[in-house]
C-alpha cells in the first residue's frame, strides 16, 4: 500500500507470547516527523493498535491514523481505543459498526458492499477476482474522503508482522 501512495514504509515485527497478547513489539524505519498510517487485517481488543500507537509517537511521528480491514472490537476495544493516542479508525463494514461509532466517535466505517459484490459477480462469470486487488470498484458518490487526503505528504505507512 505505501508504494501504491507514494508513502514511505516502515514495520513493526512483533512476538505474541499468545492470542491478544504481544511479547515484544519492534519499530523498523523512520517515522520522526510524519504522519503514520497503521494498517492491519483486524483489530479485536485493539491492544495492539495501541501500543504501536503510542511507539510510532515515541518514535517522532506527528500523529497515527489506522487502517483495519475488519474491526471485530471485541472485549475492551472500545475503552482502549478511546484511552489511545491514535487520531482515527477507519474500518470496512464488513463487520456492522453502528454502535462502536456510537462509543468511539474518532472511528470511521468505509462501505466495501460494491466490492464484494463484483467480487462475487466476476467469481459467478469465471473472472478474475485477483484483478480487484489492483483496482476496485468505486461508487460515484462517497461520503468518504480518499485515502491520499488523509495521507499528506510526509506520511508513512506502518504495516505489522508478526
Amino acid at each position: 500500500m505505501a508504494a501504491a501512495l507514494d508513502l514511505d514504509f516502515a514495520l513493526f515485527h512483533k512476538e505474541r507470547k499468545k492470542a491478544n497478547e504481544i511479547a515484544r513489539m519492534v519499530l523498523v524505519g523512520n517515522v520522526e516527523g510524519k504522519v503514520a498510517i497503521l494498517i492491519d487485517d483486524m483489530a479485536d481488543t485493539c491492544g495492539t493498535l495501541a501500543l504501536a500507537a503510542k511507539h510510532l509517537l515515541a518514535g517522532g511521528a506527528k500523529s497515527v491514523l489506522a487502517l483495519v480491514t475488519h474491526g471485530i472490537l471485541s472485549g475492551p476495544a472500545l475503552k482502549v481505543l478511546n484511552e489511545s493516542q491514535i487520531d482515527k479508525l477507519i474500518v470496512t463494514n464488513s463487520i456492522p459498526q453502528q454502535g462502536h461509532k456510537d462509543a468511539v466517535p474518532r472511528l470511521r466505517e468505509i462501505d466495501i458492499s460494491h466490492v464484494l459484490a463484483e467480487a462475487v459477480r466476476r467469481s459467478h462469470y469465471g473472472e478474475s477476482v485477483s484483478a480487484l486487488f489492483v483496482s476496485a470498484p468505486y461508487t460515484s458518490v462517497s461520503e468518504y474522503p480518499r485515502l491520499s487526503a488523509l495521507a499528506p505528504p510526509g506520511s508513512v505507512a506502518v504495516h505489522h508482522r508478526t
